[in-house]
């Protein structure tokens, strides 16, 4: 068993003694909030990833390249997107969950990772958004970051931009692929620092609505990943939270791998557990504990092996 399990089930013994936590007003932790790296998830198997294109060259079907891709006015918000940061504890905290994918990638292809959580309020849009930007400012990447809750599309919010056309208006083909593509009019070189959001492209969630189930059960998602795979190194998709909706599970289905968040102090064992085996049928990477405020040291209540991956 897991040591985030293993956590979760503690936290849970010990909230029978005491009340029940409330869910925070708002989805991220504060900026300095640290993020655990993720635990490789052991009780499920899951079946091969999907074919890898990783060795494919960056040109698009059609002819789309990253730099063809529709630059949009950002405005980011650097509460919500610490990544951004030069230094500071999430920052290292997501280089290190941004190892562990690498790691991960060493063993089998990955290119497409869906985040998602058990129930609404546990931090996957903080940590997908923030995932992103942790990639792309690493090795020069070009890292798609997709708004996949086409009901509670928040992400265009931390970056400051406009949330459609966006995949939802791509799913039910009422735009093309470079209608609903977009990526920030910054300057990619700002003296002799790289833009943090240079190698960064965005697809909003539009606004899916009550039509958001049988969109993300469409099959034009899986084309939309294989026609972008080619011009991209890492496609993270925030979805909806398994257990209310069955969107993130239909998104899966397309994506080589999943790793689902969990909230420190706030997410149940029985919702972590329950949300695994929602997706057994996926690839499930793994689980992200979220909104750790201290980072725990080595052998401690959250069993994280504290350490950093370096520099971008």
């Amino acid at each position: 068993m897991s040591r985030i399990y293993e956590a979760l089930q503690k936290a849970e013994s010990e909230r029978k003694q005491d009340p029940a936590p409330t869910f925070e007003a708002v989805e991220q932790p504060p900026a300095h909030a640290a993020v655990a790296e993720f635990e490789p998830e052991a009780q499920y198997e899951h079946p091969q990833f999907s074919v890898s294109t990783e060795d494919m060259p960056r040109a698009s079907v059609g002819g789309l390249t990253f730099e063809g891709i529709a630059k949009h006015s950002w405005k980011p918000s650097l509460d919500k997107l610490p990544a951004m940061m030069d230094r500071g504890p999430s920052v290292e905290q997501f280089r290190s969950l941004r190892s562990r994918l690498n790691e991960a990638r060493d063993i089998r292809p990955i290119k497409s990772v869906l985040i998602s959580s058990g129930m609404p309020q546990e931090g996957k849009s903080f940590v997908a958004s923030n995932l992103a930007v942790s990639l792309a400012r690493h090795k020069g990447n070009k890292v798609l970051l997709v708004d996949g809750d086409m009901r509670r599309y928040t992400i265009h919010e931390m970056l400051g931009t406009s949330p459609s056309p966006g995949l939802a208006d791509y799913l039910s083909g009422k735009a093309a692929i470079e209608e609903i593509l977009q990526r920030s009019d910054e300057p990619a070189d700002q003296g002799l620092n790289r833009s943090p959001l240079a190698g960064l492209a965005f697809i909003p969630g539009g606004n899916g609505g009550d039509r958001a189930a049988d969109l993300s059960g469409s099959p034009r998602f899986g084309e939309l990943l294989r026609a972008l795979a080619p011009i991209f190194d890492w496609i993270i998709i925030d979805s909806s939270p398994v257990l209310p909706v069955s969107d993130a599970v239909n998104l899966a289905r397309s994506c080589d791998g999943v790793l689902l968040v969990a909230r420190g102090n706030v997410t149940r064992y029985p919702v972590a557990q329950r949300a695994a085996g929602e997706l057994r049928g996926s690839n499930v990477l793994g689980f992200v504990l979220n909104a750790v405020h201290e980072a725990p040291q080595v052998g401690n209540y959250y069993g994280y092996n504290q350490g950093y991956a370096g520099r971008e």
